[in-house]
């Protein structure tokens, strides 16, 4: 049996949310009065072997696995229903699914539910890439909130008391939709709710508006997380601060530092560098498991952010012929003398 469970930390007051609504797990936590600290959903990066490492490391409450299709799981694609897997070391975990059709989302949820027993679903309704909203998925779903409630609904029939979470953005191209978006999925049936500071139109560029994340704290009723330009671990205390949210949800900040989560708790700035390459090495032994010889190949994406100047801390110089190497790698026994040389050589500009 699989399972996931989505965790929710709260701020003070956060006993004001807590009622007979609210789902056993989310009062737990928030009755805690501490801040969420979750893993981000992203599409072909937070897979099985990657929350394995960030557990590992420990410090994040929650990890949210990347998104999947509710069309290819009605339709019984074996390969899409896989990335549903986890193992036990992972939990508590969320699976975000993404779809348009309140039926077929309903349907996909169950199969989800049915398959790996998950304990939370997450809607994407925020995702801002073209191959998703030009099918009015992701952020689409903001600009038709009836639509977006149907889906909620659907789905909150088919699960019962399985915490749903639901991430958005400010809006489609209005940054202040969020406005009259939120009380309608709350009514709904959203029990969670994760907003992202830009709109669809920005995509990732500009800034991430905390300020309207703040008011968007100001409206919900229930439990909300902060999103977008969260790079470092100092950041979190800002942000926590600046929008009052229940929480953060981190994405592109813990790619290449899993230590993300540890590093703000425990108020760490760097990871010594014999620590993070036996890590990566971890990670990588992981990935094999995960997806066979073939995964040496699909780790390089991990390996160019592992080695990336502000992951590390510091410059060292010519650091990028070792970056060069590493994607081109095809074995593990490749990887590991690359990065034992690439600690050797750092050690001489330390």
């Amino acid at each position: 049996m699989r399972l996931f469970l989505l965790t929710i930390d709260g701020k003070s007051g956060i006993l004001a949310f807590l009622g007979s609504k609210t789902p056993m797990w989310i009062e737990n936590i928030l009755s805690k009065n501490k801040k969420i600290l979750a893993l981000s959903p992203m599409a072909d990066m937070t897979d099985s072997s990657f929350c394995q490492i960030v557990r590992k490391i420990g410090g994040a409450d929650i990890v949210f696995r990347e998104m999947v299709s509710s069309e290819a799981i009605i339709r019984n694609s074996e390969k899409t229903l896989g990335m549903t897997d986890f193992v036990e070391e992972e939990r508590p975990i969320v699976q975000q699914i993404f779809g348009a059709d309140p039926s077929v989302m309903a349907q996909a949820a169950a199969v989800v539910m049915q398959h790996a027993n998950p304990e939370g679903i997450d809607i994407n309704m925020g995702c801002p890439v073209y191959k998703l909203t030009s099918n009015f998925n992701g952020a689409a779903l903001m600009k038709d909130a009836d639509l977006a409630c149907r889906i909620i609904r659907e789905i909150k029939k088919e699960i019962g008391e399985t915490p749903l979470s639901v991430k958005i953005r400010l809006g489609w191209d209005d940054p202040d939709t969020f406005k009259t978006f939120i009380p309608k999925i709350e009514e709904a049936g959203a029990e969670l709710i994760t907003i992202h500071g830009r709109t669809k139109k920005q995509g990732y560029s500009g800034k991430s508006d905390w300020e309207r994340i703040r008011q968007a704290k100001e409206i919900a009723s229930v439990p909300l997380l902060a999103n977008g330009d969260i790079h470092k671990p100092k950041q979190v205390s800002e942000v926590l601060e600046q929008t009052q949210a229940d929480g953060v949800l981190i994405a592109r900040g813990a790619l290449g530092n899993p230590w993300f989560f540890y590093q703000y708790i425990n108020d760490i700035e760097n990871i010594p560098l014999e620590e993070r390459v036996e890590t990566i090495l971890d990670h990588l032994r992981r990935h094999i498991v995960q997806y066979g010889e073939r995964g040496v190949v699909t780790f390089r994406k991990h390996l160019s952010w592992y080695l990336k100047t502000d992951k590390l801390g510091k410059e060292i110089p010519g650091i990028k012929e070792f970056r060069s190497q590493l994607v081109r790698i095809n074995t593990y026994e490749e990887t590991e003398k690359i990065l034992k040389d690439f600690i050797q050589y750092a050690k001489s500009f330390s």
